[in-house]
């Protein structure tokens, strides 16, 4: 009865949408942009490159499919002010009324853009069909043969500049044989530009780099000559070469106000001093140690300006915590013909010190509490930008039904973490050059934290000795040294009787045991859109990959079987009668988006990960393990619900774990109203184990029979894009279950309270 009501009421709401006329605000003797497509007949002029180049485009679909907010937009009335129809034109899109005039000028900037690829030829038409008020325009685009380069010249009379060019003409973009791509031509105007502009031509832009190209009678071929253009610093002065310019002083002033004062001479200081030769001017008090802002100069007195050091100035002081801002400007010297600069680099101080709250609420399967914390932050704790966080937290939870053997009916939870982030690379015996050239931060931290259940107390221990640096769009993180040390000062003699004594699950015993963990690892991220990322990931093509790779326990094993220290029962080296864990753990992910048409774009991700227990191990340690289910994973399950291999789970989430991980999701994203946009998706994936163990059963990894045990589920999204978060709400149906039987295949027999899973999540899935 409930599944044919909803159907009724998904038929009615289809009938309301596609019922309603779209041309019901299109004016008379106007038409309805219904469709614009791009036709050519040269299948290396590719439509969606010239899709930018169209001035007018339809509404937007939904999917791809259905003009879902034009048909919105046309359910309201005619009345503007009426409160419902303003809603409705609110949400929705008004219909695009065609333009001629955009529409000439639509085929302009295509028939300009084929030309600049070389096409000089070139035609574009226009067809438009129309039927009733709803018209579809087609550019057909008509390449005809392209333009070729068959000569390459250079004219270029300044020597020095000559000699650059020559000595970098293997990675010229420019080739005989080529085609003639105005897009390439201002490519190497500008990769000649970066040469010169680290070289010291301060003044020199791609302005100065023009062409001349001389078409061969009757033919398609092209002679090109590049030309330098020679220096004149206004329409009155004489022609000159081009000047080198060498930097002279590098000043610091590091009390600059942008807001309030622009020009140098209206800066504000009060004393002064040099430090290796470089004056710092400063007001009050200096609040950065000399050597810091040394260390973080690229540009050096005596050498030639180079614009790719100026960067890396603006870069290495963008690290600094104690800095808001960062600018720098050239001076040229007053004396007649100088070719010397005078750099300054104007630093604005950030706020020092901050104090923040943060409370939140909990529901752990029905189970409410609360949970608040403070932390401190400091950006110059040791006046060298070096920042300190000390955050503590304290949590408490009512939890039910237990009964009555256990003495406690709460869950409490207190702990304070300390880290001080150092903006340099620190470690002994690395030169100095070699620490600015790596331009990593090294990070230094400190954990407690202690838990009181009915069932146990847990206390866990952390230090840890860690690097991060960044290269353009690569991202590097090596965690020297982590170690972690988890003490269960209790354990209720109910939950050890029940759970972990006579081997009853060595998976859950192994893990509520005093351990150590101390691992090393490093982990890589490459964005192609840079460092910056984009809540935004309907708008534009892109691709993550992320690598990671750790180890524990090596030294510590090698150590004690040198020395032939005993073992423990369970057969593991201790240090101070506490076991070690041992493994080696390495994790891959990529995930690519495609936009396919505007406000429409498919992405697609692909992970995979692999944990070994070894050695002094059986058993991966709890926060190890991999876990599959949930908002980020396969969305058909609940969070932790899905696996290892066809074991359908006991209520134990512990035993829901493996050491081999297999994701793979593909998504369709279309924009849908105001800040809204929706999702498709189809997910796989599961989890294994490498052993079999007695609490898994059909939980271990074969190869010929993995790819039988991959649970696909499939479903709808809606996200809110707030461009600083974005808020997910997924709902996912099983499609394919890994287990055996009746079960196997429930996309054939959906049961919406038995295969569908809720999901709220912050940021999108990959």
């Amino acid at each position: 009865m409930k599944k044919a009501l909803l159907y009724v009421v998904i038929c009615i709401i289809i009938r309301l949408l596609t019922s309603c006329s779209t041309t019901k605000f299109v004016p008379e003797n106007s038409y309805l942009l219904d469709a614009v497509k791009i036709q050519t007949d040269n299948k290396d002029i590719k439509p969606s490159s010239l899709q930018p180049y169209i001035r007018q485009n339809p509404n937007g679909k939904w999917f791809s499919l259905v003009k879902t907010q034009l048909h919105i937009y046309s359910l309201s009335g005619r009345d503007s002010t009426n409160w419902f129809n303003k809603f409705l034109r609110k949400i929705g899109d008004a219909p695009v009324i065609y333009d001629e005039a955009l529409a000439q000028r639509s085929q302009e900037e295509i028939t300009k853009a084929v030309h600049n690829l070389g096409y000089m030829g070139a035609t574009v038409q226009s067809k438009i069909d129309t039927k009733k008020k709803k018209l579809k325009i087609t550019y057909q685009v008509t390449s005809g043969r392209p333009y070729l380069v068959r000569s390459l010249n250079y004219d270029i009379q300044d020597p020095q500049i000559n000699n650059y060019f020559q000595n970098d003409t293997t990675s010229s973009l420019l080739k005989e044989g080529m085609l003639f791509d105005v897009n390439v031509l201002d490519n190497e105007r500008q990769r000649l530009t970066n040469i010169l502009s680290q070289n010291g031509y301060y003044k020199f832009h791609k302005d100065f780099i023009t062409y001349t190209a001389d078409t061969v009678r009757n033919t398609y071929q092209i002679d090109l000559t590049l030309h330098l253009n020679p220096y004149r610093a206004s329409v009155t002065d004489s022609l000159r070469n081009h000047s080198q310019y060498k930097i002279d002083k590098v000043n610091f002033i590091t009390n600059f106000d942008a807001g309030k004062s622009s020009l140098l001479g209206n800066i504000v200081v009060d004393d002064s001093i040099h430090y290796a030769g470089y004056p710092i001017y400063y007001k009050d008090k200096l609040y950065l140690r000399p050597r810091v802002l040394i260390n973080n100069l690229r540009i050096r007195p005596g050498s030639l300006y180079n614009e790719k050091e100026v960067q890396q100035t603006h870069n290495s002081f963008g690290r600094l915590s104690a800095l808001k801002y960062t600018n720098i400007r050239f001076v040229e010297k007053q004396w007649k013909d100088s070719t010397w600069l005078d750099a300054y680099v104007l630093l604005t101080k950030n706020k020092s010190q901050f104090i923040s709250f943060e409370v939140e609420g909990t529901n752990s399967s029905g189970d409410l509490g609360a949970a608040a914390a403070v932390s401190y932050q400091h950006n110059n704790f040791f006046h060298g930008s070096e920042r300190l966080m000390i955050k503590a937290r304290g949590a408490y939870e009512a939890i039910s039904g237990l009964g009555n053997e256990y003495n406690y009916d709460n869950y409490t939870e207190y702990g304070v973490e300390a880290s001080i982030n150092f903006p340099r690379f620190l470690f002994p015996f690395l030169s100095s050059s070699f620490k600015r050239g790596i331009r990593a931060s090294t990070e230094l931290s400190l954990q407690y934290n202690y838990q009181l259940r009915p069932e146990f107390s847990r206390m866990l221990a952390a230090t840890s000795w860690g690097y991060r640096w960044q290269r353009g769009r690569n991202y590097h993180r090596v965690d020297l040294l982590d170690i972690n040390y988890l003490y269960m000062p209790w354990i209720s003699s109910k939950f050890r009787e029940s759970f972990l004594e006579d081997n009853k699950n060595y998976i859950l015993e192994y893990n509520y045991k005093n351990r150590f963990i101390v691992r090393t690892g490093y982990m890589y991220n490459f964005n192609s859109i840079g460092a910056n990322l984009s809540n935004n990931t309907i708008a534009s093509n892109s691709f993550t990959i992320r690598a990671g790779f750790e180890s524990a326990g090596n030294v510590l094993y090698a150590f004690s079987k040198a020395l032939g220290l005993p073992q423990n029962s369970d057969g593991e080296y201790s240090i101070l009668d506490i076991p070690f864990a041992q493994y080696l753990k390495g994790d891959f992910d990529f995930a690519k988006n495609t936009v396919i048409a505007p406000g429409n774009s498919i992405a697609f991700h692909f992970g995979i990960g692999v944990a070994v227990p070894y050695g002094n191990a059986k058993v991966l340690p709890f926060e190890k393990q991999y876990f599959s289910g949930g908002a980020n994973s396969v969305r058909g399950w609940s969070v932790r619900g899905l696996g290892p291999g066809t074991f359908p789970g006991d209520d134990n989430f512990l035993n829901q774990s493996g050491n081999i991980k297999l994701d793979a999701s593909i998504e369709y994203r279309t924009e849908l109203f105001w800040k809204f946009q929706g999702a498709a998706f189809i997910d796989a994936g599961n989890i294994w184990t490498i052993r079999e163990y007695e609490e898994q059963p059909g939980g271990k990894f074969y190869f010929d029979k993995f790819y039988k045990q991959l649970a696909v589920a499939y479903g709808l999204g809606l996200r809110l894009d707030l461009d600083f978060f974005v808020l997910r709400f997924d709902g996912g149906m099983k499609a394919v279950n890994p287990q055996e039987g009746a079960k196997k295949y429930p996309i054939f027999n959906p049961k919406f309270s038995r295969d569908f899973a809720f999901h709220f999540a912050v940021g999108y899935p990959f």
